[in-house]
C-alpha cells in the first residue's frame, strides 16, 4: 500500500513540476474566444493567419511555436489565435458583423502566409509580421513590433 502512495505521489509531483517549469505549448484559441477573454482581462491578440497548404506555416508550427521562450512570451502577453485564411465555413461575430475565417483574414488585409497579426487590447489597432521566422529572430521582431506599435502608457 505504501508503494502505491509513493507511486501516485511521484506522478503528481511530475505533473506539478511540469506546470512550474513552464508550459509546453501555446494556448491557441478561436478568434471569438480571444475577443471574449479580452473583455475580462485586457491583452493583445496574436493571430497566426495560415493556410493548410502553406509549408512555411507548418514549419512555424513545428520549429518556432514549439520553442519554450516563444511559448512563454506568447502565452504571457497575448491571447493566441489560429485563423485559417481559407476557411469559409466557420463563422463568428466581431464588432457587430458576421465573418468567416477567410473574410476576417481579408479584413485584416492578409495576403501572404504565414502572417502574424497583432491586435491591441482595444481591438482597434493592428500590425502585421509576415513570413517565416526562426525562434530567436521571431522573438526579437515580435517584442520590437509590440514595443513600437503598442507602447505601454
Amino acid at each position: 500500500m505504501e508503494k502505491i502512495r509513493i507511486f501516485f505521489f511521484l506522478i503528481a509531483l511530475g505533473f506539478l513540476s511540469q506546470n512550474v517549469n513552464g508550459q509546453d505549448q501555446i494556448e491557441w484559441m478561436k478568434f471569438e474566444e480571444a475577443v471574449e477573454a479580452n473583455e475580462f482581462q485586457k491583452k493583445m491578440l496574436f493571430v497566426d493567419v495560415y493556410t493548410d497548404w502553406c509549408g512555411w506555416c507548418k514549419k512555424m508550427d513545428k520549429e518556432t511555436f514549439t520553442d519554450p521562450k516563444v511559448i512563454e512570451y506568447i502565452n504571457s502577453n497575448f491571447y493566441a489565435v489560429k485563423l485559417n485564411a481559407e476557411d469559409t465555413k466557420r463563422t463568428f461575430n466581431f464588432m457587430g458583423k458576421e465573418y468567416n475565417e477567410a473574410q476576417m483574414a481579408a479584413a485584416m488585409r492578409v495576403r501572404s502566409y504565414p502572417n502574424f497579426v497583432i491586435i491591441d487590447s482595444t481591438l482597434q489597432n493592428i500590425t502585421q509580421m509576415p513570413g517565416y521566422r526562426e525562434p530567436v529572430p521571431f522573438l526579437e521582431t515580435l517584442t520590437g513590433v509590440v514595443a513600437n506599435a503598442f507602447p505601454k502608457k
